[in-house]
């Protein structure tokens, strides 16, 4: 239903509703998917009044148990290289690690339900649909909302508005400009997009759970239930007992009519393929494994992928995502691939998808989450302004919550200064950026340079630094039968050894690359390269032809390569250090048996590089010396993620004492607030309903339990003593103090064998949610 611009008269309200209700707020939020709710929380940690409005029962849009689809993002299901997201979506995905293991949805629910609730700015308004807007001049005043079940209408006035409906309804209704359908090929020059413009769109999809009963089953499928065998289904998609949940993925229909307007059609379409998949796959006779199972739960809510686009200030492009990833306005990254479905679903003979990786993260700008016409809107989600094809990378569902969050914290600065979000844009993004980084947000590459962050003048020193030697020898062969290769920092120094083993004397044929750029992490440009004899061994390490002094480091890491020779054995190990990676060349395969959803003409190296056999494994590198990039000085660098190096701090072990990182000044500085960014390994893939499972409830390279210091006039004191910590950003606000040195004490990881710190920030003053 449309919303109305023209608000009911008092009277009618008398007629339609028994209750009236009236809320005014700072910032309101139209939709609690996912970007919805990142926008209320963000704008409820800078000190706004929230109102979050969702027309369903409950919080994740398509995330949520009613729909149930895995959250993605720019990890693109371990595909991108430290492409993990922090900040609020971060904070979901470690905390739902912990507490809901097994990835029961309506433990996800509960999760989302906790976290918004846990802010004492958040007004959560569920159930309820809005349905008017009332205007004031080009500025949006208020949206009247119907409480469903309630009888009830609630009239929310606000100073900013963020549009997170998804549908881009709150924008269409106030005179936005809107984008919608498939831009041509020549109107932004985007080789995936068709030679002429039309109205399609990405369908809808519908999933199903099954269960094992362990006994026969029976199902009679009902008489709406679409025969596949009369369709394209069966000859061009896969059907497996085994696939639940979001496997099917590709039961997706409505991209060639109105996915709003005939929402009805298409979850009765989807229904109906659903119950005549399940039909065949339990009365076929095809799938005699499938005897036991039953329908666990089918979805009645089409999960909607595709509808309008909110055209803001810039609109994203294919060129974006894969050639110019850089923006000096960035407020966020994404790393999946454009992916792009037929609009026909599952009639479409085609494959199910096609998927175009970017070479690495790319930055998302400001620009597309605001309103050049209604200078009090910003949206985020599905509904951002980007062309089709830039919206197969952009729509999934943890990059729209890192827009989210942008969208929140933007919204709030507009009401602490009063701004629009256009003055943000030229006049303070800076400052947009800062707090973002300040709240570790999804950046990467942007500094923290906040001038009351006194560890940036501060002294670093530390109880141990890493060393090559530090590192335990592999104790676990691997045949080089493929090209294999080994990422580490640059800026190594002395001879690189290799721990080889070899069933005969024979030859080694290697190279020493780096990367293209400093956010991608596959080998490009050879630096040396080089042959060397190997005698017969059990195992030992064997030192290369090249000093690492002898390599041009420019920042961007080294990547060991190894040639196949299967009379070689290159070792490695569990005991992964966070900044490097191990990974495989696929090259005798096609892309499409990599994925079946790429060809080869999309295929780069960021999927025939592969870096999921061997995740937390390290391949036997050593170089002599310190390992250059874990240095105490990493710790106040301003980067805390992985960008050229691995920008954090790592001790030797902590095994015998307790390991500490200092932070000292010559004169005292104003301390009201201290915040760590702790490791939480953002190479390691993880999703809300655990489509990898773990092994782990805590991320092992996360310090548990942590005391910090302060000195004082020549005193030590504790001002914090953290235990059984699960989190990768640690706030703590002090009583304020002149303090001449801080010190973090780790005491225990969550089973890392070092510790390690990606950041120390100690700050003047207090953040305003901490106040």
């Amino acid at each position: 239903m449309p919303i109305r611009t023209e608000p009911h008269s008092p009277a009618e309200r008398e007629k339609l509703h028994t209750h009236r209700r009236d809320v005014d707020v700072d910032v309101a939020v139209i939709g609690g998917g996912l970007a919805g709710v990142a926008a209320a929380i963000s704008a409820s940690r800078e000190g706004a009044r929230v109102a979050l409005i969702q027309n369903r029962p409950v919080l994740g849009g398509n995330s949520s148990s009613e729909v149930r689809v895995w959250v993605c993002g720019a990890t693109a299901t371990g595909h991108q290289r430290f492409a993990r997201e922090t900040g609020i979506i971060g904070e979901l995905y470690l905390e739902n690690e912990y507490r809901n293991p097994l990835g029961n949805p309506h433990l996800w629910d509960l999760l989302l339900l906790d976290t918004v609730k846990a802010e004492p700015n958040i007004q959560l308004l569920l159930n309820t649909h809005v349905s008017e807007v009332e205007r004031e001049g080009s500025r949006i005043r208020a949206v009247y909302g119907e409480v469903l079940g309630a009888e009830t209408e609630v009239r929310v006035q606000a100073r900013m508005f963020i549009d997170a409906s998804g549908d881009g309804t709150l924008a269409a209704a106030v005179g936005a400009d809107i984008l919608l359908g498939r831009e041509s090929a020549q109107q932004f020059g985007e080789t995936s997009a068709p030679d002429s413009a039309d109205d399609l769109t990405l369908g809808s999809t519908l999933l199903f759970y099954t269960r094992d009963e362990g006994e026969p089953v029976p199902f009679v499928a009902p008489a709406f239930a679409i025969d596949i065998d009369q369709t394209p289904i069966l000859r061009n998609r896969i059907l497996r007992t085994g696939d639940n949940g979001a496997d099917y993925w590709w039961i997706e229909w409505g991209g060639e009519i109105d996915v709003v307007a005939d929402n009805e059609r298409i979850r009765d379409e989807l229904w109906g393929v659903i119950y005549g998949i399940w039909d065949h796959i339990k009365n076929s006779g095809e799938f005699p494994d499938a005897a036991n199972l039953t329908l666990e739960w089918v979805g009645s809510i089409p999960g909607k992928r595709e509808y309008r686009r909110v055209k803001g200030h810039t609109v994203m492009t294919q060129a974006d995502i894969v050639e110019d990833v850089s923006k000096i306005d960035a407020i966020g990254f994404g790393g999946w691939s454009i992916d792009l479905h037929p609009p026909r679903g599952v009639y479409e003979p085609a494959p199910a998808a096609r998927q175009t990786y970017p070479p690495g993260t790319y930055d998302i700008p400001f620009g597309v989450l605001y309103s050049p016409d209604i200078p009090n809107l910003l949206f985020a989600g599905r509904n951002v302004s980007a062309t089709h094809v830039a919206f197969g990378s952009l729509r999934v569902m943890a990059t729209c919550a890192v827009m989210g969050e942008a969208a929140g914290t933007a919204a709030a600065m507009c009401v602490e200064a009063d701004l629009s979000p256009r003055e943000v844009h030229v006049g303070r993004i800076d400052e947009l950026q800062q707090r973002l980084i300040r709240a570790d947000a999804s950046m990467i590459g942007v500094r923290e340079q906040s001038t009351d962050n006194r560890a940036r003048d501060a002294v670093v020193t530390a109880s141990s630094s890493l060393h090559w030697e530090d590192l335990p020898d592999p104790e676990e062969a691997l045949a080089l039968t493929s090209t294999l290769a080994m990422l580490v920092p640059a800026g190594q120094t002395g001879v690189a050894e290799l721990f080889l083993s070899a069933t005969e004397p024979t030859t080694l044929n290697y190279s020493i690359r780096t990367s293209e750029s400093d956010r991608t992490y596959f080998p490009a440009e050879v630096l040396h390269s080089g042959s060397i004899d190997v005698a017969s061994s059990a195992g030992a390490w064997v030192p290369l032809e090249v000093s690492a002094d002898e390599l041009v480091s420019d920042g961007r890491p080294w990547i060991v390569v190894l040639e196949p020779n299967p009379v070689l054995s290159w070792w490695h190990s569990a005991d992964v250090v966070s900044g490097m990676i191990a990974m495989n060349l696929r090259e005798d395969v096609s892309a499409e048996s990599i994925d079946h959803h790429i060809s080869d003409e999309d295929a780069n190296e960021v999927v025939r590089w592969g870096i999921k056999a061997f995740n937390r494994r390290r391949f036997g590198v050593r170089f002599r010396g310190p390992i250059s990039g874990y240095e105490p000085s990493q710790a106040s660098s301003g980067l805390s993620r992985p960008f050229a190096g691995p920008n954090m701090w790592s001790s030797a072990t902590l095994a015998d004492a307790p390991e500490w990182v200092q932070l000292s000044w010559d004169a005292p500085v104003k301390a009201a607030e201290i915040r760590l960014v702790l490791n939480d390994d953002v190479n390691e893939y993880m999703n809300n309903l655990h489509y990898v499972r773990k092994p782990f409830r805590v991320i092992p390279e996360l310090l548990a339990d942590i005391d910090i210091e302060v000195r004082v006039d020549g005193q030590w004191s504790s001002v914090a003593k953290i235990r059984e910590n699960r989190r990768r950003h640690v706030i703590v606000p002090i009583e304020p103090k002149m303090v001449d040195a801080v010190r973090i004490v780790a005491l225990r990881t969550n089973g890392a064998r070092r510790a390690q710190m990606c950041e120390v920030r100690v700050y003047e003053e207090q953040h305003a949610a901490d106040a």
